[in-house]
Parts: C-alpha cells; structure tokens; sequence
C-alpha cells in the first residue's frame, strides 16, 4: 500500500503534456466519414459515417452532416484491446530492465510514458497483468490527468509455488485482498516456462483460486504451460496465457468449455534479442546476453508452432496479447504482423482478435471493441489496408477514445469545423 502511496504522488507531477484544445473540448456531436470500416467483428463497411456524441458512438449514418473528420482514404476500425502488457516495466537508469518495480521520479515518467506510445499506437484499452504501480497509473489516466488507453490491472499476480503459495482457504483470502486492492481481475501462476513447465500450482488451489474470484465477479488469467492448460481450463479459470505444451486435447477442451487463450507469436522474443543486454543479468533473466539470446532463438520457433496448432482448433477463442514491457511499449502492432506473416493467421482475424473477440474475453463487448452504436467512441484510422498488408497496423494516423482525439496525423483528416459536407 504504501509502495502504490509513493507512485501516486509521483505521478501527480508527472503530468505529460495535456491534450490540445481539441482534445480536451469534447464536441456535443461529431461526423467521421469513412470509405473503409472494419467495425471489429469481421464486417467492412464501405462509404459510411460515424456519429459521435459525447463519449459515445449514436449513429452509423452515410448521410450525416456536417463533416467533422474525413478519414476518407484510410481504413477506419475500433481501437485496438491489448489483453496482456506491463505498461508500468521500462529500463532503469543505468539502462538495465527495472521491471515494474520502482517508486522513482524515472519509473513514473517512464509508466507515463509507456502509456502515452501504447495510446498513439492504436490501443485505447490494454489489460496490465501485475504490478502495484499499474493502480495510480489506471487512475490518472481515468481520471483525465495523463493521457494513455484505458488500463485495467491485476494488481499483484497469485504466485505459484506448490504449498508456499497457501492453502485453498489462504488463497481465497489473496484473491479477496486484490479485489479490495482495486484488481480488474486477478492474474495466477500456474507454471514457470517452456523449459520448467511442472505445475506450481496445484488443481485444488487452482480451483479455489478461480472460484473465489467468480464469486467476486473478477475474471482470471492464468500463465500457464503444458499440464498446467489443462488444469486451468478445469478450474473454470477465464483466459490461459501463453499455453505451449498442451496438447490438442487440452486446446480442444478449451474450446469446448469457452476458455480464452493468449498466445504470443514473436514481439515479446524479439523485443528480448533487440534489448538482450539490457535484460541480461536482471531478476528472472539469465546473466550472460550471448547464452540469453541463444536460448530466446530456440523458443521463438516454439511459440510460432503452437499458435500454429491452436489455430487448426475449431472454435478455440484466441484473443491478441503482446506481453508488451520494457522496449516494447508503442510497439505492440508488431504482435499482428508476427501472426500473420510468421504464423499464417487471417489478417481479420487477427484484427477481430484486438477488438470484438478482446472485448469479449475482457467482459466488455457492451462497451468496446467494435464501431456500432451505445458504445465507447474508441476509433483508429490507418494509412493502408491491412487485409492486403498486415504492415499498415504500423500506420496509425488517427487515435479517439472516448470521443477525444488524441492524434490526427493524417493529410486527410483535417478537421472540418466549418460545417462544409465533403
């Protein structure tokens, strides 16, 4: 608590810059005109207009006068759901990883910061998996003080470790303490990785786990490996993470029960071999870059082929997380492009991934996740088609959430406040 105390004061003089008064003056009524809409459910739109008042979307009407933004030219889709970050992970000041930990001026100007590049890549809603510093962050943001996407947070994951962790009545009581905290959801640990992939949690403690936070109305996101997949699907849990190492059974029993699976296809590897001295030698990571960066060269093709295999599983549910930390904030498109260059995922099913299928697994299809009317004026615009070049997730040119523009960096889109219909 007092760990969360400090941060906060922190971040209240870390203030970036605030949004212009365009951003801050939200219109009563705004008119987007679009050739191309992807309403984030599988469906392209052609030559429409959204309708915006307030925070909210009111209208998918081609009629609508008088023009605000003309994004005519661009591909226009909801903003991007990014189910597992650490926005508050940056590199120290000696360049080194810090993790999330740190309640220094530099660890809350680099959160802040961390959120302000996720935001002006396209992703207006992320799920940060674990951190004390992730609570003042979510709520600066919330509350209007710091740009960056809507956050929501774990705040300190159930570590697996067999009977230390607690018994099933003990980690009842863990589960209630985060939801106290001010959790989103609660994040467990079921196994280590690819190369220690026993369980470290038992299914009696996985199960008491899962449903102490039903009960409370929180969802769960277990990481997990090999057996572990199969435990936690099981025990009712919401979301696995990761998930190499289960078997087609186990995928296909997700499948069956509803279970959501995130996965990763290169970002978090490559990430790891662009910044390997950086994360050589610091807590978790090995000592030696060279022996580092050898052993993320043999897991990326690990990965590659399990999402490979996940994705010949009918009706198996797997929704877009980069695991973005320190090095990768502002990068987390490339996750797009690593499924489907790399591992031959549908472009719009890629895409869907971030926006109708995330906002489903997040509990908050009423809310975000696709262009339609009632929900949140979460909306991004890119220079390029992506279902031809999945490249262009790499030009966002236009960021709104909540009906405030935050970017618009398109020669089209100029504001059209005169009222003139183009």
């Amino acid at each position: 608590m007092q760990t969360t105390k400090i941060v906060l004061c922190i971040l209240s003089v870390c203030v970036l810059a605030q949004p212009t008064s365009e951003q801050t003056a939200v219109q009563k009524r705004i008119v987007i005109a679009a050739s191309t809409v992807l309403d984030g459910k599988g469906r392209a739109l052609k030559d429409t207009r959204i309708v915006i008042e307030g925070t909210k979307i009111v209208a998918i009407d081609p009629k609508a006068v008088p023009v605000n933004y003309d994004l005519r030219g661009l591909t226009v889709l909801p903003g991007w759901i990014d189910a597992h970050v650490h926005i508050t992970w940056s590199f120290g000041r000696d360049g080194k990883n810090a993790g999330g930990g740190g309640t220094t001026q530099e660890a809350a100007y680099s959160a802040a910061s961390n959120a302000w590049l996720t935001l002006m890549a396209g992703f207006t809603t992320v799920q940060s998996v674990g951190s004390p510093g992730d609570v003042p962050l979510r709520d600066a943001i919330a509350r209007g003080q710091l740009p960056g996407p809507r956050i929501l947070t774990a705040v300190q994951p159930l570590q697996g470790q067999g009977e230390q962790t607690g018994t099933p009545d003990e980690i009842r009581a863990f589960v209630r303490q985060q939801k106290a905290a001010g959790a989103n959801l609660i994040k467990i640990f079921a196994a280590n990785s690819v190369s220690r992939s026993a369980m470290t949690l038992s299914q009696e403690q996985l199960n008491a786990a899962c449903d102490e936070a039903k009960k409370l109305g929180l969802r769960t996101l277990v990481h997990a490996y090999k057996d572990a997949v199969r435990a936690a699907t099981l025990a009712g849990c919401t979301q696995v993470e990761h998930g190499p190492l289960a078997t087609d059974d186990d995928l296909k029993l997700m499948a069956r029960n509803g279970t959501y699976l995130d996965p990763q296809a290169g970002l978090v590897w490559e990430n790891y071999l662009l910044n390997k001295e950086k994360f050589a030698g610091t807590l978790g990571f090995p000592t030696s870059a060279t022996e580092f960066a050898r052993l993320t060269e043999q897991l990326l093709p690990v990965y590659h082929d399990f999402m490979r295999q996940a994705l010949k599983i009918l009706g198996l549910k797997i929704v877009f997380g980069s695991d973005a930390l320190a090095g990768s904030h502002g990068r987390n498109a490339e996750e797009f492009i690593d499924r489907v260059r790399d591992v031959g995922m549908d472009s719009m099913a890629a895409l869907v991934s971030a926006n109708g299928l995330g906002a489903e697994a997040l509990g908050m299809s009423d809310q975000i996740g696709s262009i339609a009317p009632g929900l949140q004026a979460d909306i991004i615009a890119l220079d390029g088609d992506p279902l031809r070049d999945i490249t262009a997730v790499r030009r966002v040119v236009f960021v709104m959430k909540g009906g405030v523009v935050y970017k618009n960096a398109a020669r089209t889109a100029i504001p059209n406040f005169a009222g003139r219909a183009p």
